[in-house]
């Protein structure tokens, strides 16, 4: 909607264009969007099941660029050459389950694990295969590089941190160290509030969290803004706020006003600000968890859970230069093999069974539902040049936490890991499951911008393996 004039000033400079010529600035931060309050009444049938809600809050690792079942959770040490690899099967401390070799560490956690073998999200695109994982829902188009659309549904992350915001901190929801996004900086859709907007977004951490003091990019307060000059900003900008709150109050404005008294909150936080303090851990911890971005992004997630965070999303980064040409993210399409066996899966495997031991030990697993998952897997058949590549038929999934029973394994892939031999499950079953765990029934009814009502999940059922009947 256009800006409209001051009805007693005159003509008057917009919002958005004060904002763009210095509002943030006399804030002394540079912001990014921030959750407000939707408003929003959740009418789903909250079901019987003892596994409702268990789930304080959720760390998602999201493995960006695919990564291969065959070298992780799901090895086929019967298959042909040209399928397996080189790589062995080795068992975890749950007999009769076997890991990739590549997963030492990994496989000695497995009996708090349930191993999904048979996710499917039939799409071969980065970009529209992960958009489906993220939001539960299938999108539209099924081709690479599509960007994201106001049209777009809510990701996971956003309807989390909307639908049950923290009590116990400003920052329900976060994305760090960076969002996902294709060669060229094509963000993926998927990752935010969609339709839904501004107010529904999750808070996005740019970071580089192996660099200390933590440092996030547009949450941290200028150096020559002292706390008293701080507030007095904010007064200032309350003064200015009620002059444009005089005039139209669209919800543009409304989602600013939120996202400037959130920023405030954050920076005056101890709790929030306690919870970028890695320095706080000891040197041990921090190199259990693996001098990179994933692995202190990882520590960081638990410290933010620890602080009240509901939901912490931490995507793989594009870190270092891979030794192929392309991503340097799991996107194997050449010299897979040395690719998994001397960078992705060490990294993954140690911070991964780190993060579970660490969880464990400080009575933080039975409520803290822990996932990994990438957006697809990778074919069953090496190609050319020794890599595998884009597979969204049938994937891994590993999930601990909240109570879900561990050392088993859910659902099962042909004799080559090309498809679900038994118990598909989907995108829209995945997010299901979140929302159930986190005490969010997955039949909830939303209404949208416009006033029309839309449904939390696509159909989606909770894994009933993962939750119980």
């Amino acid at each position: 909607m256009p800006a409209q004039p001051h009805p007693c000033c005159g003509p008057s400079i917009s919002r958005r264009e004060w904002l763009r010529v210095g509002g943030l600035g006399a804030l002394g931060l540079a912001l990014p969007t921030v959750l407000g309050s939707p408003g929003i009444s959740a009418l789903g049938i909250v079901p019987a099941v003892p596994s409702f809600g268990r789930a304080k809050s959720c760390i998602l690792l999201f493995l960006s660029g695919g990564p291969p079942q065959h070298e992780t959770f799901d090895p086929k040490p019967d298959a042909p050459i040209e399928i397996r690899d080189t790589f062995r099967s080795i068992p975890t401390r749950v007999p009769g389950i076997h890991f990739s070799e590549t997963l030492p560490y990994t496989a000695k956690v497995a009996h708090r694990l349930s191993i999904v073998r048979s996710m499917t999200t039939e799409i071969d695109a980065h970009s529209t295969s992960g958009a489906f994982m993220l939001t539960g829902y299938e999108p539209a188009s099924k081709a690479e590089n599509v960007p994201p659309s106001p049209d777009d549904w809510p990701s996971i992350a956003a309807a989390v941190g909307t639908l049950k915001p923290s009590t116990r901190s400003p920052m329900s929801s976060v994305i760090l160290p960076e969002i996902m996004a294709n060669d060229g900086n094509i963000v993926w859709p998927g990752q935010d509030g969609g339709f839904m907007g501004a107010k529904w977004h999750p808070v996005v951490m740019r970071c580089d969290p192996t660099q200390l003091p933590v440092r996030i990019e547009g949450l941290t307060r200028l150096k020559d803004v002292p706390e008293v000059r701080l507030e007095d900003r904010q007064a200032l900008l309350r003064q200015l706020d009620s002059h444009f709150s005089a005039g139209l109050r669209s919800e543009q404005a409304t989602a600013w006003d939120q996202s400037h008294q959130r920023a405030f909150q954050m920076l005056h936080s101890d709790g929030c600000r306690r919870a970028f303090e890695l320095e706080r851990e000891s040197a041990a911890l921090r190199r259990a968890y693996g001098d990179h971005k994933f692995g202190q992004s990882a520590l960081l997630a638990r410290r933010l859970v620890e602080a009240g965070t509901r939901l912490v999303q931490v995507n793989w980064p594009r870190e270092g230069k891979a030794e192929v040409a392309g991503s340097p993210l799991w996107d194997t399409h050449a010299n897979n093999a040395s690719r998994v066996r001397d960078v992705l899966c060490p990294q993954f495997d140690r911070t991964f069974a780190t993060l579970i031991d660490d969880l464990q030990e400080r009575g933080l697993l039975e409520e803290t539902l822990v996932i990994a998952v990438g957006e697809f897997g990778r074919s069953p058949k090496i190609n050319a040049v020794g890599g595998r590549d884009h597979w969204g038929a049938c994937f891994s999934m590993a999930i601990a936490g909240a109570g879900i029973p561990g050392g088993q394994v859910v659902g099962s892939s042909d004799r080559i890991g090309a498809f679900p031999d038994s118990r598909p499950i989907r995108p829209r079953d995945f997010a299901a499951t979140v929302f159930h765990l986190l005490g969010i029934a997955p039949n909830t009814e939303f209404l949208d911008p416009i006033g029309r009502p839309r449904l939390l999940t696509d159909g989606g059922t909770p894994i009933r393996e993962l939750v119980g009947t």
